[in-house]
């Protein structure tokens, strides 16, 4: 599927080509530098950094899944036009790569992930009293995923140094405006601080027996590790969404560890379906403690529309279920 609409994007790219400079520029009627983030987490992080003197613009929305999305001819024109494409890294977007190539872009890329310490898709994928083999996952579509843990937003430490990289790549690509990222940036790390503050007291108020749970996919590995969180366990038992749903067999197995491990609470996701968890609750008598919001954030509006709303939503649902 994927491959069919690239080759579409790839005609409606040479068409784009045909009328436009080799080198992006600023369109002359609002003088912002073009900026294309590629989902909606790392999204808020370029707005908060770029401000009034970016063109925004961002592939993956709000309640949409980065690991299984799929290009449309739009996300094609804006990669054409854009100046400069902000993408977390760490194979999280395993599309891009082929819908630049196809967009024909030559925007400047900043790579959000730039200087952290990556977990390993091993790591995330062991989890206490059972053993994962160390070797890539394939999604349904045949996709392989990485050697790394691609959701490192998840720990706050994290999200700064995604904004400090932020602020470099847009500071490099427009140094007349150099002075207002910075600014920006400075006064966002400052909430980002408080942010993270705010959730190693929340998550001290709980007992270390009461913050060892279960999640749909691994995308809180990061989060466990800053927080002290113990992920027992996960239902598709991958950091992919894209993993085939597990057979009867292995969803009995996952019970019988919840029941064995002590689990505190099973938690749902904002864009995934809660099918599993829900029989699982039923059949180990563990409650769903809520949805927690892990690759993408809410429409706007919703109480998780942004990053910082978004983990502060996170910690306020664990600690409530888990209380």
């Amino acid at each position: 599927m994927i491959s069919r609409w690239l080759s579409i994007l790839g005609i409606s790219a040479l068409l784009l080509s045909a009328c436009a400079p080799a080198t992006p520029s600023a369109p002359a009627d609002s003088g912002r530098l073009r900026v294309v983030a590629t989902f909606s987490v790392l999204g808020d992080l370029v707005s908060n950094v770029g401000g009034d003197a970016i063109e925004l613009t961002v592939l993956v929305g709000p309640d949409s899944d980065t690991h299984t999305y799929e290009p449309s001819p739009a996300d094609s024109a804006a990669l054409a036009e854009a100046q400069v494409l902000v993408e977390n890294g760490l194979e999280l977007e395993s599309w891009l790569d082929e819908l630049v190539t196809a967009s024909g872009s030559q925007a400047t890329h900043i790579i959000a992930a730039e200087g952290i310490s990556a977990r390993t898709a091993e790591h995330a994928e062991e989890h206490e009293g059972e053993e994962h083999e160390g070797e890539e996952h394939e999604g349904e579509d045949g996709h392989e995923h990485g050697e790394f843990d691609p959701h490192i937003w998840q720990d706050v430490a994290n999200a700064m140094q995604m904004v400090r990289n932020i602020e470099a790549g847009l500071s490099a690509a427009d140094p007349a405006n150099a002075a207002v990222y910075q600014s920006n940036a400075a006064a966002y790390l400052a909430t980002l601080e408080e942010l993270d503050s705010y959730i190693r007291a929340q998550a001290g108020s709980l007992p270390e027996e009461r913050r060892r749970i279960v999640t749909n996919h691994n995308a809180l590995g990061y989060f466990g590790a800053a927080y002290g969180f113990t992920l027992v366990a996960d239902v598709l038992g991958t950091a992919s969404t894209e993993a085939a749903e597990p057979s009867a067999q292995e969803l009995a197995a996952l019970a019988d560890q919840i029941r064995n491990e002590n689990v505190a609470g099973i938690f749902t996701e904002n864009m995934v379906n809660t099918a599993l968890a829900d029989t699982l609750s039923r059949e180990t008598g563990v409650a769903v403690g809520g949805a927690l919001y892990t690759d993408a954030l809410s429409a706007p509006g919703g109480k998780a529309d942004t990053y910082v709303a978004m983990m502060r939503a996170n910690i306020d649902t664990l600690v409530t279920a888990l209380k």
